[in-house]
């Protein structure tokens, strides 16, 4: 750049990059320390109302938890199997009964709507662990009629606290 002079020849001035290029990094060294995050929109925490008891009832996809409580003697044996309030009873046969009334809750095996629900074991502290292992197993599914294929009832399986456990600081 050259710039008229009285008389002189004009020196030739030239800008200096470095002063410049310092303040562009201070710049941007500022902005991106003084940004603020903020979270995505769209993600609302809604709240819906809570409908009446008669809605529910006409949905044929709604089921409700299923709650198997295992009921002791002294000496640990099983005593009762319970599937909310029905009492199935004690016998050869009571976990392929508990096997049955978990089939008629969930309609029919399989159904992609019962991925979703659980079964809660509540077992007395005493109880033999061999009844509660036939429990899940009856809860779970079957075999089929030949035997070597495995029949899905409900996956997911939770253990409420056992009941009647040894005193507290004993």
């Amino acid at each position: 750049m050259k710039l008229r002079s009285s008389g002189r020849e004009a020196e030739k001035i030239e800008p200096q990059m470095a002063p410049m290029i310092d303040v562009v990094f201070q710049l941007l060294i500022f902005f991106m320390l003084t940004l603020n995050i903020v979270e995505p929109e769209g993600d609302f925490n809604v709240n819906m109302p809570i409908t009446d008891n008669s809605d529910a009832s006409q949905d044929p996809d709604i089921f409700p938890d299923i709650k198997v409580r295992l009921v002791a003697n002294e000496d640990g044996s099983l005593n009762t199997i319970r599937l909310g309030q029905v009492n199935l009873g004690n016998g050869p046969n009571v976990f392929a009964g508990l096997n049955n009334e978990i089939l008629k809750i969930i309609g029919k095996p399989g159904n992609p709507i019962t991925k979703d629900m659980e079964v809660e074991i509540e077992a007395d502290y005493n109880l033999h662990y061999e009844y509660t292992l036939k429990a899940v197993s009856a809860c779970t599914g079957r075999l089929d009629s030949s035997g070597k294929h495995i029949i899905r009832y409900i996956e997911k399986i939770k253990f409420a606290p056992p009941v009647g456990g040894p005193a507290a600081g004993s």
